[in-house]
């Protein structure tokens, strides 16, 4: 992995869950590490358990002002591998939804990955290796009522990965879209009190996608989701996937 990504990685949204996931999976792999969040405590604390060099961004990556933070803190470094997994997700009716809270769901689950592929890529192509993976939701596959602007954002991910994996292939990097489901996140535990079917863990996730690497632009973790996302995608009309999803998140809680 450091041979052909390294040596450094970061990883946006790394706090907790598939952040923290992948960048435990990463230092093992030998990478050093730049893990950026807003959490200051939570990146500290994760940092401490790493066993290679790690730089801690306490930033918030919605806005302006935070990217610079991450693109200034990485600017004397060669970064191989660009992970954008951050991501806002607040739950209930659309009309129930701040114009400012809206905005902010388009400002990190798109803005985001777009300033970091904009920002690495073009080193990465000039150096002939890297890897840039964009985490999207199985979300994305249709309308899903009471959390409809992050899933349209999430759609945004998994195309713009799709795009690029062909793009970079001639430049020798390698782009994923990594689609998941259900994932035992703490995130995910405060707004579903019920485990979904097929929920996969944050390791699984950051296995799958970084195996996912140069082998095609998009990836599902988990075997039963793979299945799901083939029926909500392909097989149902969309005005059965759009109510399938929307009886299935019934339960949903807004969990701040």
């Amino acid at each position: 992995m450091r041979e052909r990504y390294g040596p450094w990685a970061v990883v946006a949204g790394a706090s907790e869950g598939i952040g923290a996931a992948f960048a435990v999976r990463l230092a093992r792999s030998g990478l050093s590490l730049v893990i950026a969040a807003r959490g200051e405590h939570r990146l500290r604390e994760l940092a401490g358990t790493l066993p290679t060099e790690t730089r801690v961004v306490a930033a918030d990556l919605a806005t302006v002002e935070g990217r610079t933070a991450l693109f200034e803190a990485t600017s004397d470094i060669e970064v191989g591998l660009a992970i954008a997994n951050a991501a806002y997700a607040p739950i209930g009716p659309f009309l129930d939804i701040e114009p400012a809270e809206l905005h902010r769901i388009v400002a990190l689950n798109c803005d985001m990955p777009l300033a970091l592929a904009r920002h690495y890529l073009p080193g990465m192509a000039e150096r002939r290796r890297g890897g840039l993976i964009v985490m999207s939701s199985m979300a994305c596959q249709q309308g899903s009522p009471r959390i409809a602007t992050y899933a349209a954002t999430k759609a945004f991910g998994a195309i713009l990965a799709e795009g690029l994996w062909r793009e970079m292939q001639s430049y020798g990097v390698d782009v994923v879209a990594c689609v998941a489901g259900a994932v035992t996140t703490p995130a995910l535990g405060r707004a579903k009190p019920k485990r979904a079917p097929g929920t996969v863990t944050p390791e699984v996730v950051a296995r799958t996608a970084l195996d996912a690497l140069g082998r095609g632009p998009r990836v599902v973790p988990g075997g039963l989701m793979k299945v799901s996302a083939t029926l909500t995608a392909r097989l149902l009309p969309k005005r059965a996937a759009i109510a399938l999803i929307d009886k299935a998140s019934g339960d949903l809680r807004n969990s701040g």
